[in-house]
């Protein structure tokens, strides 16, 4: 119980901090040059870093499309999200934690800000596309980025060059990299082994949105085809509950 404490106090400040990060980048960016430098069709690697944002977002939208019912608020989340980037997705996770009951916050906090609230939260699916459909969509997101990355390599070589830094790429590289540590603590959540937790936020510093959509195909592939996609956002024990749950209903 004192480590689940101990993990909720650092996973407010952590998510808190980021999102505050981020509103900072947005406004360092918008203040330097408006954001012009995002639409210039040259930059190959700007179009890398603004093709794999909008692949974690779709994540991530996905996710709130589970977790909240309401239409107007998933539209309205996800418009926020695609101006917003991390900001909204940091502040909205945070607030999911502050508003955590007692018993949660000491039972497993991450699994409550990752399911779905009310009656239904246990089963609580209204059909949604198949896992076939998922792993579709994923596969191709995750070849996409790698064609880009190659496009990119081709055009303008390493990203290791002070040109391609402009205020867009600096505030949308730091957008990506809150996503990062965003996944990072679910990879963390969801694997047993410290090692496999380790190579996989490795990968995902290094290759972002390509070691994204391997690692949501990878666990796509672990569920059957008549399974609901909400049970990959969950650890093995609470996928086993939220099994049996479905099953006795």
């Amino acid at each position: 119980m004192a480590a689940s404490a101990l993990l909720l106090v650092a996973l407010k400040t952590v998510f808190s901090i980021l999102a505050c990060v981020m509103v900072a980048a947005l406004a360092y960016g918008l203040f330097m040059d408006g954001f012009y430098s995002c639409l210039d069709p040259h930059a190959r690697w700007m179009q890398v870093a603004l093709i794999g944002f909008c692949v974690d977002i779709s994540a991530i939208g996905a996710w709130f499309f589970y977790k909240e019912s309401r239409w107007f608020i998933r539209v309205v989340f996800c418009f926020i999200l695609f101006w917003c980037g991390s900001a909204t997705i940091c502040g909205y996770i945070a607030l999911l934690l502050f508003k955590l009951s007692p018993e949660e916050s000491l039972k497993d906090p991450i699994y409550f800000v990752l399911a779905k609230r009310g009656k239904r939260d246990d089963v609580g699916h209204t059909r949604g596309p198949s896992v076939i459909t998922a792993r579709v969509i994923f596969a191709a997101l995750g070849c996409l980025m790698v064609g880009v990355v190659i496009y990119a390599l081709v055009g303008d070589g390493f990203p290791f060059q002070t040109r391609i830094f402009t205020p867009c790429m600096i505030t949308t590289s730091t957008d990506n990299y809150i996503h990062v540590v965003v996944f990072s603590v679910w990879i963390a959540y969801k694997e047993s082994s410290c090692l496999n937790t380790f190579l996989w936020i490795i990968l995902f510093i290094c290759f972002g949105s390509i070691a994204l959509c391997s690692y949501i195909l990878r666990e796509l592939f672990y569920l059957s085809h008549d399974q609901p996609i909400y049970l990959i956002l969950f650890n093995k024990s609470n996928r086993q509950v939220k099994e049996l749950l479905i099953l006795l209903l």
